[in-house]
């Protein structure tokens, strides 16, 4: 056991590394004071309180919450609320604040669940077991099971992603200063914003038609025109689409022929 820790006067500092999706990383301590640990100053947060932490042999998700007041900026409900911090990965882990080397690592995990409650929030922390719950083989299904462009699908995406700045917004309805190159490219897509107060975050697209791009939701903050955003084309995971517009019948990941428990009721009249 570490000298600091068996110490009677114990100094111990909890302290939290959190790096998004998007390569943001910050550092926070429930210390007085601020830390600087690996390079990274962690900010004084006393506010920040985890759960009671547990871990065990099973194969159980371990799960543990981390509850925080909003008073620093660099966690605001703003970027709760749009979702920057959604799957974000979180170390959880004690120091000595005094100065001595060592450290004891607590829980790591992803950001799951966010909830806000009375000028504050509390994150649920999953950690690696939670993996296990996902199912351990696929299923059958009649649409394609893999993502356009992974190394299942194997159709290049080189020329099928560009950018485009937003001329006009509505809701969800986006209308950019280019038209798509077929129809409905963009259906089942995504749209990464490049500007704006949305900048960082990307939404799934819905369906496109022309220089109209409807996302599956409303921008999580308001959109300005001329705001810049990259374009990745979609697929419906169908054989037709697959076979007609791509070409790549050959990798397709579904079973699209395959009877199904209506087999009975398919026939003519019915």
């Amino acid at each position: 056991m570490s000298g600091w820790l068996a110490a009677e006067l114990a100094t111990i500092a909890l302290c939290w590394r959190i790096e998004r999706r998007d390569g943001v990383a910050i550092g926070l301590t429930a210390h007085d004071r601020d830390l600087t640990i690996d390079g990274l100053v962690h900010r004084a947060a006393p506010g920040m309180v985890p759960s009671a932490i547990t871990r065990s042999i099973g194969l159980e998700a371990e799960t543990m919450d981390v509850s925080g007041a909003l008073s620093a900026g660099a966690i605001s409900e703003r970027d709760l609320l749009a979702g920057r911090w959604d799957g974000a990965r979180v170390m959880l882990f004690a120091v000595d604040w005094s100065g001595e080397s060592g450290r004891v690592d607590l829980g790591e995990g992803t950001i799951g669940a966010v909830e806000l409650r009375e000028g504050g929030f509390t994150a649920e922390l999953r950690g690696g077991n939670a993996a296990l719950d996902r199912p351990v083989v696929e299923e059958t299904s009649p649409e394609c099971r893999a993502d356009l462009g992974d190394r299942r699908c194997r159709v290049a995406m080189a020329g099928r992603r560009r950018f485009a700045r937003v001329v006009a917004a509505e809701g969800a309805a986006l209308t950019l200063d280019g038209s798509e190159p077929v129809a409905d490219a963009y259906g089942a897509g995504l749209l990464r914003w490049f500007g704006g107060g949305n900048s960082g975050l990307e939404q799934a697209v819905a369906r496109s038609e022309g220089a109209t791009v409807t996302l599956r939701s409303p921008p999580a903050l308001p959109v300005a025109a001329g705001a810049l955003v990259e374009l990745i084309e979609g697929c419906d995971r169908s054989i037709a689409t697959c076979t007609a517009r791509f070409g790549n019948a050959v990798n397709f990941r579904g079973e699209p022929y395959l009877p199904g428990m209506d087999l009975l009721t398919r026939y003519p009249g019915a």
